[in-house]
């Protein structure tokens, strides 16, 4: 029986009547003789905290910056607390070595994981092996925590409630407990589940506190006063029936036709509440796995005859959207994919996430899913891609297999048993008349664009209300944050320290690992990372820009090795330099140039010619106010136009080598065109035997018929597309200001252009000597909301 069940409510549920009085069933307690533990509060420590402890008062679950500090203390106390229980020393030559107990501590999760990690990796001479220990590590992080440390080194397991109980580290003899846990509950809004930060039940503590002591005497040290755990921590937890979806309890309770669901439901040790009951009822109606007649007046709103779907969801081991999903996959001829995310969901993800590499586990999962950014489609394409090779013998041997795994982070295990639900899923669908097409070799090079693009509409059909969080970018907001910029294409970095050009390198490496880094343009506190994209990828958010965010979700520290201003305005040129503050800088990667950019005026600078900042576009496209497509026709531009035009029209046309699909990049005819030019496009979508296309060149769009769409070659594919987007939302064009803001070069002094020049090489010299301090970037940002599709 589990030591966190409550038994006296089992009991008195079993109950049996005795001469007219209910008598519980009986209780047996068999006491185990495991090594004292003492316990400790927040009230002891004191002596291990010299700084002031937290209030008693806790409004809601949540970890301060003082409780880690004080798990830190206990943690350096521990040496001392060790050498006083053995009251010897040994020395192994000049070096002291300890026998040092390992300590297990208790955080709710993988964020809280993360900053104690970071803490304890910042304590120097520590001698600590630090080992994370939750849901989603792999398979060989959660064997180092059994492995002894190197003898001398303390091991530090964090631990999410996993280590609560079936997992037993021998040497553990400190446990740390904050008190806190993650636990499912449903939103009654959303009838979706999700984890809530909540209070720890004293019975899960107990379970933590029996880690320590297993082969000596232990110590437990709970983060939290005593007489809050005395009146407000909770004895048990809330059972599951209570705070989790009952749609599965009750598709089963009308498949074995036992009556209305809440009479049966009434007898359970711990019934739902009516409300409950009855919402999940009306949402089974909604679902379609209840029918809904309506037709007469006795009929009760809160029960429900099982249709078709209802009995195939009831037979399934999965919840209802998934069972939705792999019904509507039969209809739309997808079923194998509906089948995969089916059962990937159900299980643990097998995309691994390894500790301290969640970015590259995350670019490995971006590549899985294509253009899609799709989470499910990176699954599918994932486990298809994984049968392949073992069906080719490619995986052979286990060593192959795990190898291909750690290559691709995907763990072997977590996939496997993904397979196994498969088929269990794919032998229960067949009962019902469905079964899974063989794979058959596709011609059609718009099947796979087909295909997704039917399975995003069932799952958006399976997991409707709930696929998706719909938020309107401001655009206004996202123009003046990215100061015009293509937010498809750039991220916005704050506290950016003064002079910072001087560190782009720096900045160059930082993001080296999201892709490559086109430009920079230093603005005072912010700087402007813009990250280069191929001519094909001209109408996406860049996948860089996708990594970029994560690392900010990550809260990945990106730190710059810095000089102070002083120092820099005091060793170059005297206060001259100090002008650079303001100085709006481009960096260039591609042109490898660093150059000052002026675009607002002061009150003094007025007067120059607006006309020098102007720039001339022709609008091809307006999409919405201050928004639209255009080109340039200033006489550099116009001759540039000319030239590939006449280029193009010179050469010997050949007809596509593959069929038309969307993205593709090719020559079309302009309709409007007086004489019968071809231009460079893009082809947008493909409908019938003609498609939309984009002039790249332009900015304009056509429907062309397929067979005049001819290949484009090599050499034009890599010149630079000459269209113009612009968003312009809120700016005027007659103010002087924003004219300048337009400008793609405005004129800087000379005498800036030096100054920099002058920084740049007294920093690579390091005339400037040693960075004497660290700033910390905070970001990456992009203001406008990305799209992902489920």
């Amino acid at each position: 029986m589990s030591a966190t069940i409550n038994c006296k409510e089992f009991a008195d549920y079993f109950a049996v009547p005795v001469q007219n009085k209910m008598n519980p069933a009986y209780i047996f307690e068999v006491e185990g003789k495991p090594h004292s533990i003492e316990e400790y509060y927040l009230d002891d420590l004191g002596h291990a905290y010299h700084g002031r402890l937290p209030p008693r008062v806790l409004e809601e679950p949540v970890i301060t910056k003082d409780i880690y500090e004080v798990a830190i203390s206990l943690i350096q106390m521990f040496d001392d607390l060790d050498m006083k229980e053995r009251g010897s020393k040994t020395w192994s030559g000049a070096q002291f070595v300890l026998e040092r107990s390992s300590v297990l501590v208790f955080l709710p999760g993988l964020g809280e994981i993360n900053y104690m990690h970071e803490l304890l990796t910042n304590m120097v001479h520590k001698r600590l092996q630090v080992y994370p220990l939750h849901s989603s590590v792999t398979l060989e992080e959660q064997n180092n925590v059994f492995l002894s440390p190197v003898p001398g080194y303390r091991k530090i397991i964090l631990s999410t409630n996993i280590a609560e109980s079936s997992v037993t580290v021998p040497d553990v003899k400190y446990v740390i407990d904050f008190c806190l846990t993650r636990t499912l509950v449903c939103d009654e809004d959303t009838n979706y589940q999700s984890l809530r930060l909540s209070w720890a039940s004293k019975t899960s503590c107990g379970q933590r506190k029996g880690r320590a002591g297993r082969v000596s005497k232990g110590y437990c040290y709970r983060l939290i006063h005593k007489d809050f755990w005395e009146s407000s921590i909770p004895d048990h937890v809330v059972p599951e029936m209570l705070r989790c979806p009952l749609g599965s309890t009750i598709l089963k309770v009308k498949l074995l036709d036992m009556g209305e669901p809440r009479a049966l439901l009434a007898t359970a040790l711990s019934p739902p509440s009516l409300s409950d009951i009855e919402r999940t009822i009306l949402l089974l109606k909604e679902v379609g796995a209840l029918a809904v007649s309506g037709q007469r007046e006795d009929e009760n709103p809160h029960d429900g005859e099982l249709t078709f779907l209802g009995r195939v969801l009831a037979q399934l081991p999965v919840n209802q959207q998934l069972g939705k999903l792999i019904v509507l996959g039969h209809v739309f001829g997808c079923l194998d994919e509906c089948l995969i995310i089916a059962a990937a969901l159900s299980l643990k993800n097998f995309f691994a996430m390894p500790f301290r590499q969640h970015l590259d586990g995350y670019r490995n999962k971006v590549n899985f899913s294509g253009n899609s950014k799709s989470d499910c489609i990176a699954l599918v394409e994932a486990f298809k891609t994984w049968q392949t090779c073992r069906q080719r013998g490619e995986l052979r041997h286990p060593k192959d297999e795990l190898d291909w795994g750690r290559l691709n982070y995907i763990q072997i295990k977590r996939i496997r048993e993904v397979a196994e639900l498969y088929e269990e899923l794919k032998n229960r669908v067949s009962q019902f008349n469905m079964h899974v097409e063989p794979r058959r070799p596709v011609m059609d090079q718009e099947y796979t664009y087909k295909q997704r693009f039917i399975l995003q509409v069932v799952l958006a059909g399976a997991f409707y209300p709930n696929y998706f969080a719909f938020g309107q970018p401001d655009e206004e907001m996202a123009v003046r944050e990215l100061a015009g910029k293509d937010p498809k294409t750039t991220v916005v970095l704050k506290h950016i320290p003064p002079y910072g050009f001087l560190y782009y390198k720096q900045l160059q490496s930082l993001f080296r690992q999201c892709g490559q880094v086109r430009s920079i343009v230093f603005d005072g506190a912010k700087a402007f990372v813009e990250f280069s994209r191929n001519p094909t990828e001209r109408f996406k958010t860049l996948p860089a820009v996708y990594m970029a965010i994560k690392m900010s979700q990550l809260k990945v520290s990106l730190e710059l090795n810095v000089h102070s201003a002083e120092e820099i305005e005091g060793k170059v040129q005297g206060g001259a330099v100090s002008k650079l503050r303001s100085t709006r800088v481009n960096v260039d990667f591609q042109k490898q140039t660093v150059d000052p950019m002026q675009v607002s005026f002061n009150a003094l600078d007025r007067s120059r010619t607006i006309t020098d900042l102007l720039l001339t576009v022709d609008v091809t496209e307006v999409v919405e106010v201050g928004h639209f497509w255009g080109y340039r026709i200033d006489e550099k531009n116009s001759g540039i136009l000319r030239k590939l035009t006449a280029e193009i029209n010179r050469l010997d046309l050949l007809p596509l080598p593959v069929r038309p699909h969307p993205d593709l990049v090719c020559l079309a005819p302009f309709a409007d065109s007086d004489k019968e030019s071809y231009f460079r496009a893009q082809i947008l979508y493909v409908s019938g035997n003609s498609a939309e296309v984009f002039f790249v060149d332009y900015g304009n769009r056509s429907h062309v018929d397929l067979d005049l769409l001819m290949e484009m070659p090599c050499q034009l594919l890599e010149l630079p597309f000459q269209q113009s987007h612009e968003a312009l939302k809120g700016l005027f064009p007659t103010s002087a200001e924003n004219m300048a803001e337009l400008s793609a070069s405005s004129p800087v002094k000379d005498n800036e252009k030096y100054l920099i020049r002058v920084l740049l090489e007294s920093f690579s010299s390091n005339k400037l000597g040693t960075p004497n301090c660290k700033a910390l970037l905070h970001g990456p940002f992009n203001p406008y909301e990305l799209s992902v599709i489920v």
